[in-house]
């Protein structure tokens, strides 16, 4: 009987017994170790060419490599090109010293690159964090530290001397008073009280130490960073943004007159005898009346404001009470011009062919320059000297110490309607369309500038740069190095009503009821301030905000624009912001605010009664826009 064999490939019954593992290793038996397997001989044809490579020279071996170069194929080429260019990419910011490092960011003038640059490595950061950098930045984009800024024209002569004169004006034996005392007498005589009655009102204001101070306005310590920051979005949002606070001066329909934009108040002055005083943002404060008829001619100084116009009164004003201090009468005329040659001395011109100095303090006239023929038009001050401009086409240089008139500049052909005066030179538009430049000196005529083809009713001189606005609507820059034009610009299609620039920029406005800012280096037009109105009447601005007025559908309207940077808070948070790759960084938040639109809100001003303190005045080019086209004198001359 066969025997039955087992398929070992049948399942069993019994379980299968696990697979037995591999042994532990013994010490005997420890893994391999490769650090001393030796490497492959070199191949002996490519030793000998290695050692031939290096006896060669530096040309022998460019033309060795340059023979190999060509042999090679495309792969070839393109694996070469991998092996050599990682060797060839060193980071200069690793080597260089820092100071080399900030003299090759010198040469970088955009901020973008500061942003891109800063996120490479720890290094760059290290380095585009550094203060040094950002001030080379700064000076490339002249972005000048605050404490060195200049206003050119519009900075006031008398920016500080309005603390010091009401700081001096109690004791008797002022300084003030003395020095009123020692020139009077070479003055036509004035009584020593108000010959003509003036009033006197809420002097004791001049006592309080709370209106000695001078205020600027709070800005914290930063760095140059922080700085560059702060003057990037102020230039940005001049471009292309901003926000725009409208006012409808709903009782007055008159003319405005006169605009001036201080650290504190807006003030304006309008044909229907009223002045009206805002802060900074456009709200109301007061109203300040005592005038009688048309109001043609003011100017502030701290708290102080001096006014003068048809009722032939130049009165004294403290701003933060809206109270009269002095009305100054002695004209017999509308006063047509008015300026401050310190804190505690006031000139008026006026239609009666006089100027007239004022002592503040007193409420006193010190004395009478007599000389023009014809209305006075306009004046200047520097120092002692001031310079007036009249119908009856000449200007005078006056001594104000002495009182004596020192020179007369004679060559215009028709009247002067607008005079500038740096104290090396004096420029004189006329409605003869000329524009002379004048020495102080020796009173000779340096230059004529022609082109205009209308009344030259708008000047403002800065350096050695003179801007003019005509009647016949053109803005023209000119070098007062060359006496030649630097730029033509056909601004306006009517009248140039009002003019003023600085380091930067031109702002125009006309009768054609537009405002526009131009490059004053390219002479490029940047922008429209607003949409067009029926007339703009005057526009004033400083570095973080600019004021329009204008005539929209039969009202009058006060338009704020505000160019300041976000709130101290977020500038702050924005200054701590770290350079972190992949995230946004300081640059890239600079770059999104400054593409942010404009923005604007209107309403109707309200008569609220706000005290506050005020800082030092701008100064700035009044325009009367009664002789904006030409024309002869203002309503109700």
């Amino acid at each position: 009987m066969p025997q039955n064999i087992t398929n070992p490939l049948l399942p069993s019954a019994a379980p299968a017994s696990p697979p037995t593992p591999a042994p532990s290793p013994t010490p005997h038996q420890r893994p391999a170790h490769w650090a001393h397997t030796p490497e492959p001989v070199e191949d002996s044809i490519l030793h000998e060419a290695r050692l031939m490579f290096s006896r060669l020279s530096v040309v022998e071996k460019e033309a060795w490599l340059t023979n190999i170069v060509d042999s090679c194929d495309n792969h070839l080429l393109s694996y070469l090109h991998q092996l050599v260019s990682p060797r060839l990419k060193k980071d200069p910011f690793q080597t260089l010293p820092n100071e080399l490092c900030f003299r090759v960011l010198n040469f970088v003038d955009d901020p973008r690159t500061f942003v891109r640059a800063s996120r490479v490595s720890r290094r760059w950061r290290e380095i585009l964090s550094d203060d040094q950098a950002w001030k080379n930045l700064c000076e490339k984009h002249a972005y000048r530290r605050m404490s060195s800024d200049s206003n050119g024209s519009n900075t006031s002569p008398f920016s500080t001397a309005n603390h010091i004169f009401l700081d001096q004006l109690p004791p008797s034996t002022s300084p003030i008073q003395s020095a009123e005392a020692s020139s009077s007498s070479s003055f036509r005589p004035m009584s020593s009280h108000n010959p003509s009655g003036s009033i006197s009102k809420d002097t004791s204001f001049l006592k309080s130490s709370e209106y000695v101070r001078i205020l600027k306005r709070p800005r914290p310590k930063s760095t140059h960073r922080s700085h560059f920051k702060h003057k990037f979005l102020v230039e940005s949002a001049w471009r292309k943004g901003g926000q725009m606070t409208a006012r409808h001066i709903t009782p007055d329909q008159g003319v405005v007159t006169s605009l001036h934009l201080t650290k504190k108040y807006i003030v304006i002055a309008l044909d229907n005898a009223k002045i009206h005083v805002f802060n900074t943002k456009g709200d109301h404060q007061r109203t300040l009346a005592g005038h009688v008829m048309g109001v043609w001619a003011m100017v502030p100084c701290g708290d102080l404001l001096v006014s003068g116009g048809c009722d032939r009164d130049v009165r004294v004003w403290n701003m933060a009470t809206g109270m009269s201090v002095h009305t100054l009468r002695g004209h017999t005329s509308t006063v047509r011009c008015l300026k401050m040659s310190d804190g505690s001395t006031a000139i008026s011109g006026s239609r009666d062919t006089t100027l007239r100095v004022w002592d503040i303090p007193s409420g006193t006239c010190r004395g009478i320059l007599m000389g023009h023929q014809a209305s006075v038009r306009c004046l200047e001050i520097h120092g002692d000297l001031v310079v007036s401009g009249s119908y009856d086409t000449t200007a005078k240089i006056w001594s104000i110490s002495s009182g004596q008139c020192l020179r007369t500049l004679q060559g215009h052909f028709s009247q002067i309607y607008a005079i500038a005066f740096d104290g090396v030179r004096i420029a004189t538009g006329s409605l003869d369309t000329s524009v002379r430049i004048w020495n102080p000196i020796d009173g000779s005529c340096q230059a004529i500038l022609q082109g205009h083809t209308s009344l030259v009713g708008q000047l403002q001189m800065r350096g050695t740069t003179l801007v003019t606005g005509g009647s016949d609507g053109s803005v023209r820059v000119w070098s007062l190095k060359s006496y030649s034009p630097i730029h033509r610009l056909a601004a306006h299609d009517n009248s140039v009503t009002s003019l003023q620039f600085d380091d930067t920029r031109i702002v125009s406005g006309g009768s054609d009821g537009r405002v526009k800012i131009w490059d004053l280096k390219t002479g490029l037009l940047i922008r429209e301030l607003s949409q067009p109105a029926e007339a703009v009447w005057r526009v004033a601005f400083e570095e973080e905000r600019s004021v329009v007025l204008a005539t929209r559908q039969g009202r009058t309207v006060m338009e704020v624009w505000d160019f300041a940077p976000p709130g101290e808070e977020e500038e702050n948070q924005s200054e701590h912001m770290e350079f972190r790759g992949g995230s946004e960084g300081l640059l890239d938040h600079i770059m999104m605010d400054a593409q942010s639109g404009a923005a604007s809100r209107t309403v109707d001003y309200q008569h609220a009664s706000v005290a506050g303190r005020v800082v030092e005045a701008d100064g700035g080019v009044n325009v009367d826009m009664a002789d904006a086209s030409g024309g002869g004198a203002g309503a109700g001359e």
